[in-house]
């Protein structure tokens, strides 16, 4: 999501080198083409990805369903409209799970993105389906919990994971690069995990912290959670630790 921090920065920037610019938050995907939906011009909600672009249309529904989540609450971000693919090529079967007839009639993109929708129509995007971690029985978002590490003086990127565990299912840990790495220590990790204590619910909070000098990302700069994963998953095979699938 757009900080307002981030926002009014960038504006000051454009606004004193002679631009009226306005930065919007927006929300698009690849198999819709181009950008959904956008922030109006001259709003702000913090946290909001905007509203629908004109021809398109988006719902939350109550997860595994095509039934309308109530407003505020929690579901999968469906889409359709004029710039939804018509599928995937040569792939029926996936293809059949993401777009989807509702009982409207309309073909509807499933986009495995969770995401909540306000009495305004404005829609929040919460994070990818797959990220989300479930650890004794909670839904943990990583986001959330990398937006807190982010907030620590100390921490320069932060990447949160779910690792398996045999009681919980899965445990949080976050990998964390800081700004200067010869802090790196224990008193200091469990300093951050202190720290995420006092700004977010229990069964959120990391379990395990790990120092990396960098990052792994991907091509186009993000840092790459899924290679995070796989790593993670092959230490806990080798060691005769894991417990998923």
């Amino acid at each position: 999501t757009l900080p307002r921090t981030t926002k009014e920065k960038f504006e000051e920037i454009c606004k004193n080198n002679g631009s009226d610019v306005q930065l919007r938050e927006g929300y698009g995907l690849t198999e819709a083409v181009t950008g959904i939906c956008a922030m109006p011009l001259g709003e702000y909600r913090e946290g909001s990805i905007g509203i629908p672009m004109s021809d398109m249309m988006m719902k939350v529904v109550e997860m595994g369903t095509n039934i309308e989540a109530s407003i505020g609450k929690e579901g999968e971000l469906c889409i359709h409209g004029p710039a939804v693919m018509l599928g995937y090529l040569n792939k029926p079967e996936e293809t059949a799970e993401t777009l989807k007839k509702h009982d409207d009639g309309k073909i509807w993109l499933h986009t495995g993105d969770i995401a909540t929708m306000d009495e305004d129509g404005f829609f929040y995007f919460k994070l990818r389906l797959k990220r989300m971690i479930k650890s004794s029985g909670f839904n943990v978002y990583p986001a959330q919990v990398e937006d807190v590490l982010y907030k620590h003086p100390d921490v320069l990127e932060a990447c949160v994971i779910g690792v398996s565990d045999e009681k919980q299912g899965q445990i949080v840990k976050a990998f964390v690069v800081l700004k200067d790495s010869n802090k790196e220590s224990q008193a200091l990790a469990k300093d951050l995990i202190n720290f995420c204590h006092d700004n977010l619910l229990k069964w959120s909070c990391p379990r395990e912290i790990e120092f990396s000098k960098e990052l792994p990302k991907t091509l186009v700069g993000k840092i790459n959670f899924k290679q995070l994963e796989e790593q993670e998953k092959a230490k806990l095979k080798s060691a005769g630790k894991y417990y998923g699938k």
